[in-house]
């Protein structure tokens, strides 16, 4: 359960290796955490990472998890709530993808939206589902302003983005009194490893930032969070922008 200030004592995170999900891991294992599942592809970046948080004091478990087989979500997760209430889960796999490259081969775009969207829609509904049966929990989905309003230099990604925060809306107005609640995280441009490289937007921040962000929204028990909070209003502008004068924007 979690304690008085909302921190969630047993976490799930759903993209082992994501160092926006280590970095709210480490975060809230230093405030009470104390059972972290960790579950991702196997490899040794998953089991470095279970390691690392180990250090931390916390029982850290490692779940081999393929966000593209969905078929085998509800008995991997399953095994995972099995074990004992999960208080938080966090959803945080994802790709950004190649978008030049993506756009010239079909089959690659579909490999980024079905990670980023088909993949998190049959994770998160397990989720979900096991979350109601305990009566309790948080469902925290990683979303991005890029789902906001599709840029030409990203749209594949901003669309599977974009079918992201949709369904974690929904979901979190269909577990709307069961005990469950859903947060959306929208992160701008975050430095890791996925982003390096690439021409930093306005308003970047760091894993530990949205980490803050996370456990400040969790105490708050917030449906919607943004990182930095200055993005809520950039974004609203951009988003009612009309499209020819969109289009000739620097994005």
């Amino acid at each position: 359960m979690k304690d008085a200030f909302g921190i969630p004592q047993s976490l799930l995170v759903l993209g082992g290796t994501s160092e926006i999900a280590l970095a709210t891991a480490r975060r809230l294992i230093a405030r009470r955490t104390r059972t972290v599942w960790l579950a991702g592809r196997a490899s040794p970046q998953l089991d470095l990472a279970a390691e690392a948080l180990r250090t931390q004091g916390a029982d850290v478990r490692t779940v081999d998890f393929d966000a593209l087989d969905p078929e085998s979500h509800a008995e991997v997760l399953g095994k995972v709530f099995a074990e004992g209430d999960i208080d938080m889960t966090l959803l945080a796999f994802g790709v950004l993808g190649d978008q030049a490259h993506d756009e010239a081969d079909p089959p690659a775009a579909v490999r980024v939206a079905q990670t980023n969207y088909t993949g998190a829609v049959s994770a998160g509904l397990v989720c979900a589902a096991a979350m109601q049966t305990q009566g309790h929990g948080s469902l925290v989905v990683l979303s991005s302003v890029a789902g906001e309003r599709a840029r030409r230099a990203n749209f594949i990604y901003g669309s599977s983005k974009a079918g992201l925060d949709a369904f974690a809306q929904g979901l979190g107005d269909a577990m709307y009194g069961t005990g469950v609640h859903v947060m959306v995280v929208r992160p701008g441009f975050v430095r890791t490893r996925m982003t390096a490289g690439r021409e930093e937007t306005p308003l970047a921040t760091t894993p530990e930032a949205v980490a803050a962000a996370v456990e400040l929204g969790l105490r708050r028990r917030s449906e919607t969070v943004w990182v930095p909070g200055a993005l809520r209003v950039a974004m609203s502008l951009l988003r009612h922008l009309p499209r020819p004068l969109f289009r000739r924007l620097p994005v």
